[in-house]
């Protein structure tokens, strides 16, 4: 890839957006299908957010 800075591979352990959305996409997918047949996508939806806006700040 041109203009990588890595040589051949990312180093070990490095977390890349491909890797992240494998792992993420079907949990999303479960916990959302699991929302819906309980009747709670909104408290899911905000509880997704408040983690989100909590790990944000807290890297800050």
């Amino acid at each position: 890839m041109p203009g990588s800075p890595y040589l051949d591979e990312p180093p070990k352990g490095l977390v890349t957006w491909p890797m992240l959305l494998k792992f993420i996409t079907p949990v999303a997918i479960v916990v959302l299908a699991g929302a819906v047949y309980v009747d709670a996508v909104l408290e899911v939806l905000a509880v997704f957010t408040g983690v989100l806006f909590i790990t944000a700040f807290a890297r800050r």
